[in-house]
C-alpha cells in the first residue's frame, strides 16, 4: 500500500435545486466565503487558480487547479490538481428528489513533504481532517444554495429577495 495516495467519496444530500448547487460549485474563487476550510482561492487565468485549504491540523495545503471538464449539461466539474497534492477531483450532481445529490470524488497522492514523512502512523488523523473538511463543506453549501435562493427575484409576487420593488 502507497501510504500517501488517497481516494475519498463523499455524498451530499441537499435540499436546493441541481442547477443551484452546480452554479455555486462552479465558482472556485468564492468557497473561501462558505467553506471554512478553504482559506484562500486565487484565480491565475480562465482554467487555472491556487487554493489553500487548512481544516483541523495546524498545516496548509496549498494546491494549483486546472479546470479538466466543466459541463454544466451533465453538471460535472472535474479538476487536476499539482503541488501539495497531486491528482484529481470532480463533483457530480444529479437530482434527487426535491433537491440533490452532490458526489464529490478526489484521487490524490501527498507531495507536501512533512505530510509524506508522517505518511504511516499519520494516515487515520489525515483521513479524519478530509472528514471535517468535507462536513464543514456540506453545511457551508448547504447554507450558500439558501441565501442564493434568497437573494434570487421571486417571480410573479413583485418582491426581490432584497425586498419589495
Amino acid at each position: 500500500m502507497d501510504w500517501c495516495r488517497y481516494r475519498f467519496r463523499s455524498v451530499w444530500r441537499l435540499p436546493a435545486p441541481p442547477d443551484a448547487v452546480y452554479a455555486v460549485l462552479e465558482r472556485a474563487e468564492d468557497y473561501p466565503r462558505w467553506w471554512p476550510q478553504v482559506r484562500e482561492v486565487v484565480p491565475l487565468d480562465d482554467t487555472t487558480g491556487t487554493a489553500r485549504f487548512r481544516s483541523l491540523l495546524p498545516y496548509d495545503l496549498v494546491v494549483t487547479a486546472r479546470a479538466l471538464r466543466r459541463d454544466p449539461a451533465a453538471r460535472v466539474l472535474e479538476i487536476g490538481l499539482g503541488g501539495d497534492l497531486e491528482g484529481w477531483a470532480r463533483w457530480t450532481i444529479t437530482a434527487a428528489g426535491a433537491g440533490t445529490l452532490a458526489v464529490y470524488e478526489q484521487e490524490v497522492e501527498v507531495r507536501a513533504r512533512l505530510l509524506r514523512l508522517l505518511a504511516f502512523p499519520g494516515r487515520p488523523l489525515f483521513r479524519a481532517n478530509h472528514t471535517l473538511m468535507m462536513r464543514g463543506g456540506r453545511r457551508g453549501l448547504a447554507a450558500e444554495t439558501r441565501a442564493a435562493d434568497r437573494r434570487a427575484p421571486t417571480r410573479g409576487r413583485g418582491r426581490t429577495a432584497g425586498g419589495p420593488v
